[in-house]
C-alpha cells in the first residue's frame, strides 16, 4: 500500500528567495493588526470587562433594536447585544448590580428573562456569568502576564538550546502569530475572554513546536555543511521538513474544523482563534524566522569554531619531523 504523500520527495523551493516580500507583507500585516486593535478595540467578554452577560437562544434572529428597547424599559443599566456565533443566540451584557449580593444578581436576571419572553415567544434563557470590576482587572494583568511570560520563556530556551539568532527570531515568530490572533478579533470582532487567552498560548506551543523542528535541522545542516552558503543551508532544511509541517498542519487543522462545525458557539472563537494560528504559525515558521537567521548574520562554521580548528590544525605535527 502507497503512503499518501502531500509534498513530493526531492522537493527543492528556493523559500529564502522571497523572504524580503515575506518580510514586507509580514511588516504590513503587523502594522495592520496593531491598528485594528487600537482603532476597533477587542470585544473583551465579561471575563475582562466585569458585569452580567446573559445567553439567550432565539426561535429566529431577533430585531436587535426591538431587544435592546425592551431591555431598556426595564433601567437594568446599560445593555450592549451582540450575536454569539448565531444570530439566533444573543449575549446580552448588563452592568454589574449594585453590591455583591447573588439575590439581587438573580433578580436582574429573572426580570430580564421574563421580559425577554414576553416580547418574543418562545426565546429560552440558557445561562448568566458575572464578574466584578476587581476582578476583572485581575483577569486582564494575568492574561497579559501568561503570554509574556511565555514568550520571554521560549525565546530564552531558543537562545540557550541554539544561538542567539534563533532566540530573536523566535521571539519575532511568536510575537507576529499572536498580533495577527488579535487584529483578527479586533477585525471580527468577535468575543475576546479567557478561552481565546487560551488559545493565543496554545497557538504559541503549536508555532514553537513547528519552528523548532525547523532550527533543529537547520543546526544539523550547519554542522554537517560547514562550506555550504547559509541560504542553501536554510533551503535545505526548511524543504527537508517541509512533508512533515505540511502533514501536522493539515492534520490540526482538520481536527479543529470539526470542533469549529460540531464544538458549539461556547468553542467558537477559541477555534477559530486556533485554525488562524495555525496558518500563520506555519507561515511564520517557514518565511519568517528561518530567513530572519539569514538576516541576522547566522553562519555554518562560527568564527570560534574556525579559530579552534586552526589551533589544532598546528598542534597537529607531521610525522616527518
Amino acid at each position: 500500500m502507497r503512503l499518501l504523500k502531500l509534498v513530493p520527495d526531492n522537493t527543492n523551493i528556493d523559500f529564502v528567495r522571497l523572504r524580503y516580500i515575506a518580510f514586507a507583507v509580514t511588516t504590513l500585516l503587523t502594522i495592520g493588526a496593531i491598528a485594528l486593535v487600537f482603532a476597533r478595540g477587542l470585544n473583551m467578554g465579561v471575563d475582562f470587562e466585569g458585569g452580567l452577560m446573559i445567553e439567550e437562544h432565539f426561535q429566529t434572529a431577533p430585531p436587535l433594536d426591538e431587544l435592546r428597547s425592551t431591555i431598556d424599559g426595564l433601567n437594568v443599566g446599560d445593555v450592549a447585544l451582540q450575536p454569539f456565533g448565531d444570530p439566533k443566540v444573543i449575549s446580552i451584557r448588563l452592568p454589574q448590580p449594585p453590591g455583591t449580593d447573588e439575590g439581587r444578581t438573580n433578580a436582574v436576571v429573572k426580570k430580564v428573562e421574563t421580559a425577554v419572553a414576553a416580547k418574543f415567544p418562545g426565546a429560552e434563557f440558557a445561562k448568566y456569568d458575572t464578574v466584578s470590576g476587581k476582578v476583572s482587572d485581575e483577569l486582564i494583568h494575568r492574561g497579559i502576564m501568561a503570554v509574556l511570560v511565555a514568550i520571554f520563556a521560549i525565546g530564552l530556551f531558543a537562545i540557550f538550546r541554539f544561538e542567539w539568532q534563533f532566540g530573536i527570531s523566535t521571539v519575532v515568530a511568536i510575537l507576529h502569530d499572536v498580533l495577527m490572533t488579535l487584529g483578527f478579533f479586533a477585525l471580527t470582532q468577535l468575543q475576546f475572554d479567557l478561552n481565546i487567552v487560551a488559545a493565543v498560548l496554545t497557538i504559541i506551543g503549536y508555532s514553537i513546536n513547528d519552528k523548532i523542528v525547523i532550527d533543529d535541522r537547520i543546526r544539523e545542516n550547519m554542522r554537517r555543511y560547514r562550506k555550504m552558503e547559509m541560504r542553501e543551508i536554510v533551503n535545505l532544511s526548511v524543504n527537508e521538513t517541509l512533508p512533515r509541517t505540511v502533514m501536522t498542519s493539515l492534520t490540526v487543522i482538520l481536527a479543529l474544523g470539526a470542533l469549529l462545525l460540531f464544538g458549539g458557539f461556547v468553542l467558537h472563537g477559541f477555534t477559530a482563534a486556533m485554525i488562524l494560528g495555525v496558518i500563520v504559525g506555519t507561515y511564520s515558521s517557514i518565511y519568517v524566522s528561518s530567513s530572519l537567521l539569514i538576516t541576522l548574520g547566522l553562519r555554518a562554521e562560527p568564527p570560534e569554531a574556525k579559530g579552534k580548528a586552526a589551533g589544532k590544525a598546528e598542534r597537529i605535527r607531521p610525522q616527518g619531523e
